[in-house]
């Protein structure tokens, strides 16, 4: 009875041991200092540094001697200056607005010019005429479907000719672009700019914008099935982030993706700890993935291993929150796969429900599944809205559903055929 209440002990304390690690791991990626795990300060090479050096720790193998797969893309970044004033009130960034994911750089004290929704809507404008030096700015607030594509599409136009400020109502949410306009092209918060802006009032901005061709690293680590097996099974999740806007503001990255990379752990410290004995496991942390999915897409024509021998794909996003359950996509595509999900979770009790989505371009499962490999893209849902802001941290993470959903993708791979 000692013997076995000691050994008790000591499994609870390893994986209180395995959690505390794993959350350690997660709030490192969304420290300042890897700088939001971007394009700036080289953040994403950082993260990529960290992954591997986990990777190695945990005892994951490097596959034909490396750690890292490298490809190169274009990006637009903002290294320094990103400054904004309505009148006299200086605006903070991320809070108050944002910089167009492809803005340009530019400087200046300017007066507003704007068109009506008419123009904005049928485009039957000459925008070269605009006046170059005054900001072009129109309220955006309250248009949806057709409209709101519309004048969208046409205030990308007018970056060409003359600075713009699109005033929303709605969440600023950044992303990452491989272009760039002619002009900046500036974001802000309707209250911010209502409560700042007088007739006649002026706006100053400074944008620091870069073209840079940026290399990025795909992270993997590989781990070999315990008898000698062909077949694979792929674990990924997206490192990467939004990165810094301006040198001040950067995006934590918390639940989009540090948590993915979290869960990466888990299972390979799990399946390190016992091995499966008819499946390689390959353990793969992407590279640009908020830019267009293009650390996956160079993988899967690319790929380290014949496609032909991986057996399913599991890719991780967003695992931080969880108290509502999961979405599966793909589950319309792999009805077994998915049933197996199911009754697994039904027994155990993990998560409160599995909801079935079909299959969708929007993450780094996609092109394995163009290229005909099983995969699902699995999400947490929750009350954590937190996405592509500045508020996207560690502490908005609650882990809530975290230990059991690591329990059950271990079972899932655990008793697969």
């Amino acid at each position: 009875m000692r013997i076995a209440l000691l050994t008790s002990l000591f499994f609870s304390l390893q994986l209180v041991a395995q959690s505390d690690r794993v959350k350690n791991f997660t709030k490192q990626l969304c420290s300042p200092e890897f700088h939001g795990r971007g394009y700036v300060n080289g953040g994403d090479s950082l993260a990529a540094n960290y992954i591997a050096k986990t990777f190695q720790e945990i005892g994951l193998e490097a596959l034909n001697g490396t750690y890292f797969q490298s490809f190169s893309f274009p990006v637009n970044t903002f290294p320094n200056k990103l400054e904004v004033k309505i009148g006299d009130k200086q605006l903070t960034p991320g809070v108050d607005f944002i910089v167009d994911a492809a803005s340009g750089k530019g400087n200046g004290t300017m007066v507003f010019q704007t068109l009506g929704i008419y123009e904005m809507y049928t485009g039957k404008y000459s925008f070269s005429k605009l006046d170059k030096n005054k900001m072009f700015y129109f309220e955006n607030i309250g248009y949806g479907g057709d409209t709101l594509t519309k004048v969208k599409e046409n205030l990308e136009k007018i970056a060409k000719y003359a600075p713009v400020m699109e005033v929303v109502s709605t969440k600023l949410m950044w992303s990452v672009s491989g272009k760039a306009h002619n002009f900046p092209y500036i974001q802000i918060q309707e209250t911010a700019f209502k409560n700042y802006f007088l007739s006649n009032s002026t706006v100053t901005f400074a944008i620091d914008a870069k073209i840079k061709n940026h290399t990025a690293r795909n992270v993997i680590g590989y781990l070999p099935a315990t008898k000698k097996a062909k077949k694979t099974i792929m674990i990924t999740a997206h490192y990467d982030h939004l990165g810094r806007m301006g040198a001040a503001t950067y995006f934590p990255g918390a639940n989009d993706n540090a948590s993915g990379n979290g869960m990466l752990i888990s299972l390979a410290e799990k399946f390190k700890a016992k091995g499966l004995k008819n499946y390689n496991l390959l353990f793969v942390a992407f590279a640009g993935e908020e830019i267009g999915l293009y650390g996956s897409m160079y993988m899967a024509s690319h790929p380290p291993i014949d496609l032909k021998n991986i057996q399913f794909l599991l890719n991780l996003d967003i695992m931080g929150s969880g108290e509502e359950g999961v979405t599966v996509v793909n589950a319309t595509l792999f009805p077994e796969e998915f049933t197996r999900l199911e009754n697994i979770n039904k027994e155990k009790n993990y998560l409160p429900q599995i909801k079935k989505r079909g299959p969708a371009a929007n993450s780094d499962h996609y092109f394995f599944t163009e290229a005909g490999v099983p995969a699902f893209y699995i999400y947490t849902l929750g009350p954590n809205k937190h996405y592509h802001d500045i508020y996207d941290t560690y502490e908005e993470l609650s882990f809530s559903a975290f230990g059991n959903l690591s329990n059950l993708l271990e079972a899932f791979f655990r008793e697969m055929k």
